[in-house]
């Protein structure tokens, strides 16, 4: 990767028709009154940021979960999968990430599997952060059956300015590793579930950082992990 790749980010195509109605709404502005396009300038170099779809160096050693998005670590706690995934009430250990408008909101696959549901929900926009928003909110819920028969999820939240959940995963697919499969629009949340028994190697507060973080790993016996801010 040159230095030109890190600047010149790709953008996402979910983003162009918002860019090219950013860039519209600034000529309009400008021709109104000189000062407002300057305004609107602004929004749309901002929408250009949003959609940014940068490559990412995926980990490919065998029982790695990377984090499906960028954002920080909120909240790891036990709780139930979401129903319409059919994974029964059992509480699994479940990672939360939020992403804030300044994040990259291009999701990525956390591991490699058959994809055995993908459901979307309609719900609530509540602020992503809270708890009750894996219950309430809108959401897209993918179970995934991994190589070994293990089963995980990984479910994109909508939160209260994301009003649009985009995806392009479906039942019966067979997905890699970081691979790309969709987007929240304006601010949200992944929850992912891991299987029985297996630990998180990030804690919270953590800046995970799509495709590459190990959220983790289906081979170790390690502890989960703590930390603190310094």
């Amino acid at each position: 990767m040159s230095a030109l790749d890190t600047v010149f980010v790709p953008i996402h195509r979910a983003g162009w028709p918002f860019i090219a109605a950013f860039a519209v709404v600034t000529a309009v502005l400008a021709i109104v009154w000189h000062p407002l396009g300057w305004v609107g300038l602004i929004a749309t170099a901002w929408c250009i940021y949003f959609f940014r779809d940068p490559s990412r160096m995926v980990p490919e050693r065998a029982g790695l979960i990377v984090s499906p998005a960028d954002g920080r670590v909120s909240m790891i706690t036990s709780a139930a999968p979401p129903p319409e995934l059919g994974m029964g009430p059992a509480p699994m250990l479940r990672i939360s990430i939020f992403l804030n408008v300044f994040n990259v909101h291009v999701n990525r696959v956390p591991a490699g599997g058959l994809v055995t549901a993908a459901v979307y929900h309609p719900g609530q926009f509540l602020n992503a952060s809270l708890d009750k928003a894996s219950d309430l909110n809108e959401r897209m819920a993918v179970r995934l059956k991994l190589p070994d028969g293990r089963e995980m999820a990984f479910v994109q939240i909508a939160g209260l300015v994301a009003r649009r959940i985009v995806w392009t995963i479906a039942e019966g697919q067979m997905v890699q590793t970081g691979a790309r499969y969709g987007l929240i629009r304006f601010g949200s949340r992944m929850d992912i579930y891991l299987p029985p028994e297996i630990m998180p190697l990030v804690v919270v507060g953590q800046t995970a950082i799509g495709g590459e973080t190990v959220l983790a790993d289906l081979a170790s016996a390690e502890p989960a992990r703590t930390g603190r801010p310094i």
